[in-house]
């Protein structure tokens, strides 16, 4: 295979992928939830390197089923592999600005971003300081909301509710 065919074959499976809906948030691509780390190509075989938002996530088996049968259907000359990693860790700040929109667009708040932009490396000692942040209703933007439990709809979502509308929402969790 030469260089070039090579690097079609990796935009082509990397187009065909990036398309693959997560099927416990089928709003959002497992791109835009930013699961997907790498495409590449050896001996032939699309090699597809994915990264679940915590160690236990069940859909992490449906995933894998649906990557492999896209990349059968836009590459059927090509073996396909999977391959799932643990580091680096997924992050809530993996989200795609996209995919976060299309959470709140389906009820669902998303997390905001967690790291901070442009932190120092100073060595100043800083101590913790507990502070709960507020999630905005995704229905009707207010930040007066409660959870209602850890646990929501499924393992990487807690249930709130909106004090202001009282509506339940999903809201994803950070990890």
């Amino acid at each position: 295979m030469t260089a070039a065919t090579a690097d079609r074959v990796v935009a082509e499976a990397r187009v065909c992928v990036a398309a693959v809906l997560d099927p416990e948030l089928p709003m959002i691509t497992i791109e835009d939830l930013g699961i997907l780390r790498d495409v590449q190509v050896h001996d032939g075989r699309v090699q597809v390197t994915i990264t679940p938002t915590y160690a236990g996530c069940p859909a992490m088996d449906a995933i894998r089923a649906d990557i492999e049968e896209a990349v059968h259907r836009a590459l059927p000359d090509h073996g396909v592999d999977v391959l799932t990693v643990l580091a680096p860790a997924w992050s809530t700040d993996d989200l795609t600005d996209a995919g976060r929109t299309k959470l709140a667009e389906a009820g669902i708040a998303p997390p905001g971003v967690s790291r901070l932009a442009g932190a120092g490396t100073s060595t100043t000692s800083r101590a913790a300081v507990a502070l709960e942040l507020s999630i905005r209703c995704p229905q009707c933007g207010s930040p007066d909301t409660r959870e209602l439990s850890r646990f929501g709809s499924t393992a990487c979502k807690a249930l709130w509710v909106c004090r202001a509308c009282s509506e339940p929402f999903d809201s994803f969790k950070n990890h």
